[in-house]
C-alpha cells in the first residue's frame, strides 16, 4: 500500500467551488484561502441557510485510546465518505492539527491511508493562519498584562497569581517555565515567574472554538480571567484593555475553513483546542454551517468518550444548542487486549508479539472498557454503534466476540471499517449502521445541571463516568472552588483534565477501573470560554521524566498527565 503522502498527492482535487456547490452554497459564500482547493466562509452565510433543516448530527468518539490512537480520525473521514455510497450527503467538521503536542507535525489529525483530507500538506502546515492568530491575540493580552505591571499596576493584581501565560505553536519544553521581567524595571519589566505554553492550549483557541458571533467571541474575550487583585477579586482582560484589539486579530480565525476528503467529500475545519484542558472539539460555527448544508454533518470529539464526548454533550452541545442524534464509538482489537492489563504499548516501538496473537480471553478482559464507554453515551441518551477500525492481521474470531459485547452491552450494532485500505466503500455497512442509529428516539440528555455546585459536577463526572468511589481535593482546590463560587463563576460547566490513557487519572490502570478515589489537586477556571477545569491526579514536583508505576519512564505535561513513553 502506498504511502499517506504519495496517496494524497496522488487525489484527484476539485476546486473548492465545486466542493461548496455540494453544500448548496455559492463562490460568493467564501473567499478563497492561498490555494483553488481552500476557503474560508463568511460568516453571512449562516443567515443565508438559517432557514434549512437540520442534518442528523454524529459525534465520532472511541474506547479509551493506547498511545499509538485507534485510527478515529481516519474512521470520521471514511465514514464522511461512505455516506455518498448509501445515497447520502455527508458533511465532516473536525479539528485542525498544532504543529506539535508531541514531536513535530501532529499525525494522524488529518485521517490516513485512503481517507484523508486534502490537501494534505496546507492542512497539515498553517492551513489558513487560525493557529498564528490564536498565538498574536493570546501574546498581545500577556504582553498588555506585563505592561500594566511595569506602569505602577494601577489595577492592584497579584503578581503571584496571575495564570496567563504566552504562547507558541510547537511543544518548546525549555520554555515552559521561564523568568521574565529581567533587565530591570525600565528595560525588563516586572521580575516574575511565568511561561509558555502550546498555542492550542490557549484559551483564545477554546474560545474560538466556542463562540457563535464575532459579537460573542469579543465578549467572551473580554470575560477572561489573567489573575487576581490583592484583595481577591478577578483581573480581566476587559480591565487590561485587551479584549478589543485581541477579537481585531481573530476577526478572520473565526470564520470556518473549507477543504475536501480523498473522495472530494466536504470537510470543514477550524480549531484546535486540547481535549484535556479544554473540550477537545471543532468549533460550533463550523457545526452552524455544516448541518443546514447536508444529510448528516459528522464530527470528532478528542481521545475516549469519558473526555472529548462528554465534554462535547456536556459543553459544546450545551453552548451551541445542538443535539447529536448518535454517536460512533471506535474500537481496535489490539486496543481490547491492552486493556486486559496483559501488555504495555509504547509509542515508537513495536507492539507486543503476543497482543498480535488470537486471544479470546484478553478481549473479553479488555472489552469492559468498550462497555463503560457504551454506557457513557448512553448515559446521554445518544445510540451507539460500534466500529471496529480493522488492521491486517486481525483474527475474524476475534472481531465476531467484539461484534457480540458490543450489542450486549447496548450498541446498536457493530460494523467492521475498512476505510483506511479502500476508502468510502470499506466503510459503508458502518454508515448504514449510523443511518438506522440515527433515527432512534433522540433522549439527548445533560449529565449534570448547572446550578449544582462545582464540587457536585465534579463527582458527577468522576462516579458516573469514570468510575470512581469518590473525589478528594488538595487545599489549593479547595480554595480555588471557594473563590470561583464568591466570584460568580459556579454555573460553568465542568471541563476534566485527566490522563487520556486510562478511564481513571492514573494511566496504570486498564480495562474499567472502579472504587478509585479520584484526587483533584488544582482547579483552574477558562471563564472566557465558559468552563472550569479541575487538575486530576497525583501532585509531580515538575514537568518531565518520571517513573511511571509500569516501570518505564514517561514524559509528564505540566498538568500531571503521560505524554510520551520510553
Amino acid at each position: 500500500m502506498l504511502s499517506d503522502l504519495a496517496i494524497a498527492q496522488g487525489a484527484r482535487l476539485k476546486h473548492v467551488h465545486e466542493i461548496a456547490d455540494q453544500m448548496g452554497l455559492e463562490p460568493g459564500d467564501m473567499d478563497i484561502y492561498g490555494s483553488p482547493y481552500v476557503a474560508k466562509f463568511r460568516l453571512e452565510v449562516l443567515d443565508k441557510i438559517k432557514d434549512r433543516p437540520d442534518a442528523k448530527y454524529i459525534d465520532v468518539t472511541a474506547i479509551t485510546p493506547t498511545p499509538l490512537g485507534e485510527g478515529k480520525s481516519t474512521t470520521l473521514v471514511g465514514l464522511g465518505q461512505a455516506m455518498q455510497y448509501i445515497g447520502k450527503r455527508g458533511i465532516i467538521a473536525m479539528r485542525q492539527p498544532s504543529q506539535g503536542p508531541t514531536f513535530g507535525i501532529k499525525g494522524g489529525a488529518a485521517g490516513g491511508g485512503y481517507s484523508q483530507i486534502v490537501p494534505m500538506e496546507t492542512f497539515n502546515l498553517h492551513l489558513t493562519g487560525d493557529i498564528h492568530a490564536v498565538s498574536a491575540a493570546n501574546n498581545l493580552l500577556a504582553a498588555m498584562v506585563d505592561n500594566r505591571l511595569m506602569r505602577g499596576n494601577p489595577l492592584n493584581i497579584d503578581v503571584d497569581s496571575i495564570t496567563w501565560k504566552r504562547v507558541v505553536d510547537v511543544n518548546d519544553r525549555a520554555l515552559r517555565q521561564i523568568i521574565v521581567g529581567l533587565g530591570g524595571k525600565v528595560e525588563g519589566g516586572v521580575l516574575r515567574e511565568t511561561g509558555f505554553d502550546i498555542a492550542v492550549a490557549s484559551e483564545v483557541m477554546a474560545i474560538l472554538a466556542l463562540t457563535t458571533s464575532l459579537k460573542d467571541m469579543r465578549e467572551r474575550f473580554g470575560r477572561i480571567v489573567v489573575g487576581m487583585t490583592n484583595d481577591r477579586k478577578p483581573v480581566t482582560a476587559e480591565m487590561i484593555g485587551a479584549a478589543g484589539a485581541m477579537a481585531v486579530l481573530m476577526k478572520d480565525a473565526l470564520r470556518p475553513n473549507l477543504l475536501q476528503t480523498l473522495e472530494n467529500t466536504p470537510a470543514l475545519v477550524h480549531a484546535g483546542p486540547f481535549a484535556n484542558i479544554a473540550h477537545g472539539n471543532s468549533s460550533i460555527l463550523a457545526d452552524m454551517i455544516g448541518i443546514k448544508c447536508g444529510d448528516y454533518l459528522l464530527t470528532e470529539s478528542g481521545f475516549g468518550a469519558d473526555i472529548g464526548a462528554e465534554k462535547f454533550f456536556n459543553i459544546k452541545c450545551r453552548y451551541s444548542g445542538l443535539k447529536p442524534d448518535a454517536a460512533v464509538l471506535v474500537v481496535t482489537s489490539r486496543a481490547l487486549k491492552a486493556h486486559s492489563g496483559k501488555y504495555r504499548v509504547v509509542a515508537g516501538k513495536p507492539l507486543p508479539k503476543e497482543l498480535l496473537d488470537c486471544n479470546m480471553e484478553d478481549i473479553e478482559l479488555g472489552a469492559a472498557n468498550m462497555i463503560k464507554h457504551i454506557e457513557n453515551v448512553k448515559l446521554h441518551g445518544v445510540t451507539p454503534v460500534v466500529a471496529i477500525n480493522v488492521f491486517e492481521g486481525d483474527h475474524p474470531e476475534e472481531i465476531e466476540l467484539i461484534k457480540r459485547i458490543a450489542v450486549q452491552a447496548g450498541a446498536l450494532g457493530a460494523a467492521v471499517a475498512r476505510h483506511f485500505a479502500l476508502g468510502g466503500v470499506g466503510a459503508a455497512e458502518l454508515a448504514e449502521m449510523v443511518v438506522e442509529a440515527a433515527e432512534q428516539a433522540n433522549g439527548f440528555r445533560f449529565l449534570y445541571d448547572l446550578d449544582q455546585p462545582i464540587k457536585a459536577k465534579i463527582e458527577t463526572i468522576a462516579t458516573q463516568i469514570y468510575g470512581a468511589a469518590g473525589v478528594t481535593y488538595e487545599p489549593l482546590a479547595d480554595k480555588q472552588i471557594k473563590d470561583y463560587e464568591a466570584n460568580g463563576f459556579g454555573k460553568l460547566p465542568i471541563c476534566m483534565a485527566k490522563t487520556h490513557l486510562s478511564l481513571s487519572h492514573d494511566p496504570s490502570l486498564k480495562g474499567a477501573p472502579k472504587g478509585f478515589t479520584m484526587p483533584v489537586r488544582e482547579v483552574r477556571a477558562s471563564v472566557g470560554a465558559g468552563f472550569i477545569y479541575p487538575i486530576c491526579g497525583e501532585m509531580r514536583t515538575m514537568p518531565g521524566l518520571a517513573e511511571h508505576p509500569a516501570g518505564e519512564k514517561v514524559d509528564i505535561d505540566e498538568y500531571g498527565n503521560v505524554v510520551g513513553l520510553f
